[in-house]
């Protein structure tokens, strides 16, 4: 059961609420609803006041402002799934999301939110270096979402403060290659064993200049290293076959040895090694299976 329950009708009622209370939001609910349940048939119990968000309309929206892509908290899955606005492995990383009556209810403020180094959203936004917008009565801030999550179920959220929107920037040139990969126990329905967001653009000497990758369920957050990645741009796709050993050396060191057993170590090693000599083939396809 629940103390207090608030339900407000927008968002500065909520953030007022929020600012005299600090009552903890919940928008889908289906991490939380699962975390602090007591049994079948039993409502679950939280042991502080909940702030109902899902029905603020300003927290439910994905559109395009000054060339970057804005989704708004509240967006559930599936809207971010079929919207044509969002990047191809945010879409692809929310299509894997559970079954369809899941991704109706989960948001994508609540999969960022709940911290897990499992979740799925993170993954691709901080491969594209997706910032956080948080609002409070006060104010507003931005910052990466990399800084943002600051461990497992930790993030720099203040008690006064709701996560508003994502912004995702636009790279300095189109990626020429696209690729994300989720492992599970099963094909649909599964929570990540282990996720991966990658891209790449060559320009049209055959050079890479602009290369990124992200793994989740690595470690107590999201594993991304630009100082590796900087090993890999600049480097002509012709000489990526001898490189890669060292650099899949350094990636490797990036992950956390407490999350990653042998086997996660090989399927991530054999990922990138994958999407490399994609890359390093030239295919005409932008989207790398």
């Amino acid at each position: 059961m629940v103390e207090t329950c608030y339900i407000p009708k927008d968002l500065a009622e909520a953030l007022r609420i929020r600012k005299e209370t600090g009552a903890h939001p919940i928008a889908g609910g289906t991490d939380l609803m699962v975390s602090h349940r007591r049994g079948t048939g039993v409502v679950p119990k939280f042991p502080w006041p909940v702030i109902i968000i899902t029905q603020l309309k300003e927290l439910q929206k994905i559109e395009v402002e000054d060339g970057e892509v804005s989704i708004y908290a509240g967006s559930t899955c599936h809207e971010i799934e079929v919207s044509e606005l969002v990047p191809y492995q945010v879409r692809k990383a929310a299509s894997l999301m559970g079954a369809q009556s899941l991704r109706n209810l989960a948001t994508i403020g609540g999969n960022i939110c709940n911290a897990s180094p499992k979740g799925d959203l993170p993954v691709p936004l901080i491969m594209l270096d997706a910032r956080v917008e948080l609002v409070s009565a006060t104010g507003k801030r931005q910052m990466l979402l990399d800084e943002f999550i600051d461990g497992p179920k930790r993030t720099k959220l203040q008690d006064d403060e709701l996560l508003a929107r994502i912004i995702i920037p636009q790279p300095k040139a189109p990626f020429t290659y696209l690729w994300y990969r989720k492992i599970g126990t099963r094909r649909a329905n599964a929570i990540s064993k282990l996720s991966m967001s990658a891209a790449a653009t060559v320009d049209t000497h055959g050079i890479i200049v602009d290369f990124r990758s992200a793994n989740g369920a690595s470690g107590p957050k999201v594993a991304r290293s630009r100082a590796v990645e900087e090993t890999i741009i600049g480097l002509s796709v012709d000489v990526l076959a001898e490189r890669l050993p060292a650099f899949l050396d350094a990636y490797d060191a990036i992950l956390s040895p407490q999350a990653m057993p042998q086997y996660r170590r090989s399927s991530t090693r054999k990922m990138l090694e994958h999407f490399l000599s994609e890359v390093s083939r030239r295919p005409d396809t932008t989207i790398i299976e």
